[in-house]
């Protein structure tokens, strides 16, 4: 009985692991630091040894296959100094060698491969180059990280262990995106981004190159396009949002564009790394660059100016009801096709603003003679137009979500950005889609706590946010699901004016984004890609990338006992650090400070702070947490208007003992939406009160603004209250850092049980902010009495 259960037991455990798409005949000895993760692997003991005469071998003699094998050449002599033969296969060596050989497997697809290392040979199969390609970097990557230095690296042995390894992509669109309208990005930087996404397995580079902040693209039949589009007045100095237009007589000095030959250059450099470019021509709407250097193509005429920051709403259009302005547009698209041999143009379709079509007479005309419903229908009737052109050239296009409204065009595909529904309605609708909600690939948001990170432009995209993102919904049928090609991420740059920048914004997120791209989706294990991505970091240290360390970042968690007066802390971070440090005594955490081992308490007003550490050295900025024990200490709080959506901890959060970050979804900020602040504390009995200190939350991207009073008011029986100071706080005249402010106030000999708050709410935003008349927020984080 005992030896058919064993037997039961060992064959229950093979179908688990077969039916996993991995197999490990050595699972304690081995592990792999591939990103992405390999669909199917098989180890076998041993290593294979690279060294000087290690030959590279390949068949099919053709371009592709021998700069794949010459660019793995390539890569080792940089940190090694080994000078690897590469040939054509004629005869074969008897062991020490590379050889990639085409294969014909249907199982493989165009993108898959096949890699066997034993001790004495590494045998690469595949059905096209590009299988190839992934098989180098999956060989790179099996060598220790030092093979990414560009110079000699001693005492390193050159080992790859022997395995078999069987892999393709789960997607075949597995992209990234680049934004250098806003900001402008030299040549060299694209093909190092280009690297970047060759090293993932990314395989498409969506190139962004017009909006309204800039032309990017040289077009030799409209030289005013870079001429005048490139180029915009220099307001680096200022917040983007808060860029005053060109002056009359202002030289417009900052900006750039790629010439035709600089971008044939590049596709050409994408293309050898199996990458795709898909070139993005904004239309109707971000046309703001083009109609600056050609007005006649607008509704109004202009004239216009490049903006050279912030623009909302978008109503400066392309000219719908005007036959001159599709001529101008398809000799554009002209030499775009002819600059980007891709399947797919990129035609935009967002955020457009339709006021100036409703007023423009050539509109309206159109709208009558096509028999249109209105606007929205006038732009699928530009899209429609568009798509025609652009079929006729042997291309598809694909747009922003925005162009399935008013009817989408018969062979677009769908890039749906506004979450997954604009990309569930469209596969219900036959039409092709690729993934890229904000929620989940939007690069530009911030990836830590907003205190330690750059200024960015809003939202909250963690590490760990982005490997849980599923590109297929379960709403669709199976059937549907196939119209999913796959997801990107996106990368604007209203924020973002450097490469180092670029980078930081946009590492290591990368490698959690061609993860869910490529690897088996059963095979996505957030605690076991930890590790992973942590020699992965070692390798863009090797390049020279840099990279956030901001999943390193320890979130602080603070509670209160109410009974003991006890705060109690739970250190955590996105890396499940065993190293965390900390201090409560104000000074920076040290590799001598104590180690967090489990959640500790403290009774008294601390500050804590926390770092992380990697092999003895802190990784990271320090985290810091206030916390303070007072006399209003979890006192009830009566509110007369309620808070909205931010509860920052609930009917007691304003006497938690909790301060808030300068990140206004931390969770300990409350939040009212266009109503003032009244609250009343309720001390129990009257108390001798020494000080009363508010906190409150500055941020105008996020139409969050300072009250412009602040006043306070005791009272010892809660009917008669005595005002004892006032705070006026001047409106922000234009956007500003994020900033948290305190108004504090010291009393002498004052008693009191009740203590009224009152803080008003500017109301509306200022005529100089982008939501003018809009409603503003009003945040708080606690009442400190003493």
């Amino acid at each position: 009985m005992k030896k058919v259960l064993k037997q039961f037991l060992i064959i229950l455990i093979g179908v688990f692991i077969f039916s996993s798409g991995i197999v490990f005949s050595e699972p304690d000895n081995k592990k792999l630091s591939i990103i992405p993760t390999p669909s199917q692997v098989n180890f076998h003991k041993g290593y294979f040894l690279l060294n000087p005469q290690t030959k590279i071998i390949y068949s099919g003699n053709n371009s592709e296959s021998k700069f794949t094998v010459e660019y793995i050449a390539k890569i080792i002599r940089g940190s090694t100094e080994f000078k690897l033969p590469v040939k054509d296969v004629v005869k074969m060596p008897s062991k020490n060698y590379i050889f990639f050989n085409y294969i014909h497997d249907e199982n493989l697809g165009k993108e898959g491969y096949k890699l066997d290392v034993d001790k004495d040979k590494i045998s690469v199969g595949a059905n096209s180059s590009a299988g190839f390609f992934y098989a180098v970097q999956t060989i790179l990557q099996l060598l220790p990280s030092e093979i990414y230095g560009r110079k000699k690296v001693k005492h390193v042995q050159w080992k790859i262990p022997c395995i078999s390894i069987v892999d393709k992509p789960r997607f075949q669109w597995r992209g990234m995106h680049l934004d250098v309208s806003r900001h402008f990005f030299p040549a060299e930087f694209i093909k190092t981004y280009i690297d970047m996404l060759a090293l993932h397995k990314m395989n498409v580079f969506h190139w962004h190159l017009t909006d309204d902040q800039g032309w990017r693209v040289e077009i030799k039949k409209y030289p005013k396009l870079i001429s005048i589009g490139a180029w915009r007045v220099d307001r680096e100095d200022r917040l983007w949002n808060d860029r005053e237009p060109q002056h009359e007589g202002e030289k417009a000095t900052y900006g750039g564009f790629y010439t035709q030959d600089e971008i044939k250059e590049i596709v050409k450099y994408a293309a050898e790394r199996q990458i795709t470019i898909v070139p993005e021509i904004e239309l109707p709407a971000h046309s703001g660059a083009v109609l600056a250097a050609y007005p006649e193509y607008s509704c109004t005429g202009g004239p216009f100016t490049v903006p050279p920051g912030s623009v909302w709403p978008i109503t400066t259009l392309y000219c719908a009801g005007n036959d001159s302005t599709f001529e101008f547009i398809e000799s554009i698209l002209d030499e775009v096709i002819n600059l980007f041999p891709g399947t797919f143009i990129h035609i935009g379709g967002d955020e457009a603003d339709k006021t100036e079509w409703s007023k423009c007479q050539k509109c309206q005309a159109r709208i009558k003679a096509e028999r249109l419903k209105g606007e929205n229908e006038l732009q699928s009737y530009f899209i429609k137009r568009i798509e025609k052109f652009i079929v006729s050239k042997n291309r598809r296009i694909i747009g922003w979500d925005e162009i399935l409204e008013g009817g989408i065009a018969p062979e677009a595909t769908v890039m749906s950005w506004r979450g997954m529904d604009g990309g569930i309605a469209a596969a219900r609708m036959n039409h092709d889609v690729v993934m890229t909600p904000g929620s989940h690939c939007y690069f530009d948001y911030y990836q830590g706590k907003p205190d330690f990170e750059p200024l960015a432009i809003g939202g909250y995209t963690p590490l760990k946010k982005v490997y849980e993102f599923e590109p297929i919904p379960d709403s669709l049928t199976f059937e549907q699901s196939k119209h999913i090609l796959g997801a990107q991420a996106n990368v604007w740059t209203e924020f973002i004016a450097t490469p180092e920048h670029f980078q930081y914004m946009t590492l290591p997120r990368m490698a959690a984004m061609a993860e869910v791209l490529w690897s088996p989706k059963q095979m996505r294990d957030w605690n076991e890609f930890i590790p992973r991505i942590e020699v992965q970091i070692e390798r863009y240290n090797k390049l020279n990338y840099n990279h956030a360390k901001s999943a390193y970042l320890i979130s602080i968690s603070a509670s209160l006992d109410s009974v003991k007066k006890e705060f109690g802390f739970e250190l955590s971070n996105e890396m499940q650090s065993k190293e965390m440090r900390y201090t409560l005594d104000g000074k920076e955490p040290t590799i001598h400070s104590t180690k967090y081992v489990k959640p500790f308490n403290v009774n008294k007003s601390t500050v804590v702070k926390a770092v992380a550490f990697h092999k003895g050295k802190a990784i990271g900025v320090v985290s810091e947490q206030k916390v303070y024990l007072h006399k209003a200490l979890f006192k009830p709080v009566t509110l007369k208007y309620p808070y909205y959506k931010y509860n920052g901890g609930g009917e007691l959060g304003l006497t938690n003992g909790i301060r808030g970050t300068k990140s206004y979804n931390d969770g300990n900020w409350q939040g009212f939406e266009q109503n003032d602040l009244e609250a009343i504390i309720d001390l129990g009995y009257v108390k001798q009160i020494n000080s009363i200190s508010t906190g409150f939350l500055q941020n105008t991207n996020s139409w969050i603004f300072f009250p412009s009073l602040v006043e306070y008011k005791i009272s010892e029986d809660g009917v008669s209250y005595s005002a004892i100071t006032h705070f006026d706080q001047p409106v922000a005249t234009g956007h500003r850092e994020v900033e948290i402010k305190e108004f504090s106030f010291e009393l002498k000999d004052a008693k009191a049980r009740f203590i009224k708050v009152i803080a008003k709410n500017i109301g509306q935003c200022p005529d100089w902010h982008i939501g003018k008349g809009g409603k503003v927020w009003l945040f708080i984080d606690e009442i400190v009495v003493e």
